[in-house]
C-alpha cells in the first residue's frame, strides 16, 4: 500500500526496488509445500508500473490438490507493500500452458522476472 514519505505529508507509491525487496523477504517466509519458483510479470516486471499498479505474481508448485481458482487465497498477499494477485500453477499445469493457452504462455515467457527458484523445469 502507499507509504508516507519521511519528508512530506504526501503518500507515495513504493518504488520498484522497494517492492522487489519486500517480495524477496516475503518469499523467504512463505510456507507453501512444493514451492518451485516465484516470478513477477505485468507492469512491475516491464518497468511501466505507476501509482495504483498491482503486483502480478507467477508461482509454480510441484503439485497441489486445491483447484487453480482457489490457490491464490492460500498466500499472504496482504503483507506485500502493494496490492497483489497471483497465478498459482502446478508444475504439470505450467508445462502444459503453451498448449492450453499459447497467448498467455508467450506473454509470461516474455515478461516474467524470476525472483526465486528456477525457470527451466519443463
Amino acid at each position: 500500500m502507499p507509504v508516507r514519505s519521511l519528508r512530506s505529508s504526501t503518500l507515495r507509491w513504493p518504488r520498484r526496488d522497494e517492492v522487489f525487496s519486500a517480495l524477496e523477504t516475503w518469499v523467504s517466509t512463505l510456507e507453501v509445500p512444493g514451492l518451485l519458483a516465484v516470478g513477477v510479470f505485468g507492469s512491475y516486471a516491464r518497468g511501466d508500473y505507476g501509482v495504483g499498479s498491482d503486483l502480478d505474481l507467477l508461482i509454480v508448485l510441484n503439485s497441489c490438490a486445491i483447484p487453480f481458482e482457489r490457490r491464490m487465497a492460500l498466500l499472504p498477499l496482504e503483507s506485500l507493500p502493494v496490492p497483489a494477485e497471483a497465478l498459482v500453477y502446478t508444475l504439470e499445469e505450467w508445462c502444459a500452458l503453451p498448449r492450453r493457452s499459447p497467448r498467455l504462455a508467450k506473454t509470461l515467457e516474455r515478461e516474467v522476472v524470476w525472483i526465486w527458484g528456477r525457470a527451466g523445469f519443463c
